[in-house]
């Protein structure tokens, strides 16, 4: 996996992946909750940050079953229900215990990942023959037309920075199709993005999360000190209004006899 350009160990991650969680949890769960989710099942998360979404499934697999959370970094994740196993494997190298899984999920991982086709190869490998995989991941475009022309500016300069830090923050919109290629079936899937304020919790993450990169931003030399701090003063204007990005969540089944 490419090294995450927000690391876990950085002053505020730990109150940054709360608010992520608080912004984006409800969204998750809502899609776990379509796709049934039942005691007894075996389910992993990859890329599961401070572990909220998979101490939800482990709640919900009790009694019989087992969640599995794996992360490259486990240092925030603070519920640790029993049936809850922790895992640090890397699903570019291979699939985590493949063939054994009823349901696979990940939630803004895929986009971080220098080889997104190896990962996917080895998510959908994980899944049981019948199992369910459910990805979400972003797609920019809402926020690439983002109003006025000073932070549509800050943003070009942010996606020049992502694609010379090798993000794909528009892999969302090419899920399906690859989900296809590797034989996963019955596939749908949505995306959704939120319109905010300043001053809201979708700005506030979006302030802590600028200003956490704050100097790698300056650095690429995409993106000068006065278009931050534009952005950031935008961001607490409660008059000023946009959207955040989209979020494309795609689920599947592997084939029953695959």
């Amino acid at each position: 996996m490419a090294e995450y350009v927000l690391d876990h160990h950085l002053d505020g991650e730990r109150s940054r992946l709360a608010l992520m969680s608080r912004l984006l949890d409800p969204m998750h769960r809502r899609h776990l909750e379509a796709l049934g989710v039942h005691p007894g099942d075996r389910t992993l998360e990859v890329g599961c940050g401070n572990g909220s979404i998979s101490a939800w499934l482990a709640d919900r697999v009790a009694p019989g079953g087992t969640a599995v959370a794996d992360d490259i970094d486990l240092s925030l994740v603070d519920v640790r229900p029993p049936n809850l196993e922790l895992r640090t494997d890397d699903i570019v190298a291979g699939p985590i215990d493949a063939g054994s899984f009823d349901l696979v999920t990940a939630r803004a991982v895929l986009h971080h990942v220098a080889d997104a086709d190896a990962a996917l190869r080895n998510l959908v490998a994980s899944l049981k023959p019948g199992g369910v995989i459910l990805l979400i991941e972003p797609d920019f475009l809402p926020v690439s037309v983002a109003e006025p022309p000073e932070v549509e500016a800050f943003w070009d300069g942010w996606l020049a920075w992502s694609r010379d830090a090798g993000i794909d923050y528009h892999i969302g919109r090419r899920l399906a199709p690859r989900l296809a290629a590797l034989g996963i079936e019955d596939l749908a899937g949505t995306a959704e993005t939120a319109v905010y304020n300043g001053g809201s919790a979708w700005a506030t993450y979006w302030i802590d999360t600028v200003t956490e990169l704050r100097d790698q931003l300056t650095a690429s030399g995409h993106l000068t000190a006065a278009l931050i701090d534009g952005f950031l003063t935008r961001c607490a204007d409660a008059a000023w209004w946009t959207e955040t990005i989209a979020f494309t969540a795609v689920h599947g089944r592997r084939a029953p006899h695959s």
